[in-house]
């Protein structure tokens, strides 16, 4: 069954250009012109990811990815006309996934896309629970509980928490932790988006998240889960 993605944009040309190259490449696409309706959509017709633009009317990217987040776990891949750093990295910021710069090549989105469904739908039922300090994470149920609390985290900051969780003691590169995610072919460039997601995490299961227990920072290298200290 062709997966379906979400175009939310206000540009009709855009909207069209998006629809009728994804539908090539075999998804089933849906569109919306502002939040509010993506909303509606997002709602009814459940989408597996959504690609969608930060400035819109009545309702823009920020405010979508704030209340849609809260009720589904669907990646969210953001377009962004903004090239300053800390614009495009706003949407990862209020918990989209992953974002693409306009303009943008459509190979280079279509990647980005398959890389968010395959990280959504990779099979890991060789594990099906994982146990660290006071965590626990349901990889079939996609669950996460602190201290018996649960705890609601985006596709990625789950991937990332699965691994590093996975391995405690263990450091991993901020490549090797976007290869995780499955963004491997566009490693130029997008490390920052790794420390956007380990600082979305840590504000999510950290006690003090200026002072991490859980995820620790490993200068010069990248991030680690603590060993369990005895």
């Amino acid at each position: 069954m062709a997966k379906k993605i979400l175009v939310v944009d206000d540009n009709p040309d855009i909207r069209t250009m998006l629809k009728t190259y994804l539908s090539s490449e075999g998804f089933q696409v849906l569109t919306a012109e502002n939040g509010q309706k993506a909303l509606f959509v997002a709602r009814e017709d459940k989408p597996d990811c959504i690609v969608l633009d930060m400035m819109m009317p009545e309702m823009g990217g920020g405010d979508f990815i704030r209340i849609y987040t809260a009720e589904s776990d669907t990646p969210i891949l953001v377009l962004t006309a903004k090239v300053d750093e800390t614009d495009k990295v706003l949407g990862l910021e209020l918990g989209a996934d992953d974002y693409v710069t306009k303009p943008f090549s459509l190979r280079e989105l279509t990647a980005r896309i398959n890389a968010l469904l395959r990280r959504a739908n990779k099979d890991k039922s060789e594990v099906e629970i994982l146990r660290a300090a006071n965590i626990t994470l349901d990889v079939r149920g996609h669950l996460v509980e602190v201290d018996d609390q649960p705890i609601e985290l985006t596709p990625s900051e789950f991937g990332l928490l699965a691994l590093l969780m996975s391995t405690p003691g263990r450091s991993y590169t901020r490549a090797e932790l976007l290869e995780s995610l499955g963004e491997a072919t566009y490693l130029e460039g997008y490390e920052r988006t790794v420390d956007v997601h380990i600082h979305n995490l840590r504000e999510k299961i950290e006690p003090d998240p200026a002072d991490p227990i859980y995820i620790e920072t490993v200068y010069g290298t990248g991030y680690r889960f603590a060993r369990e200290r005895k």
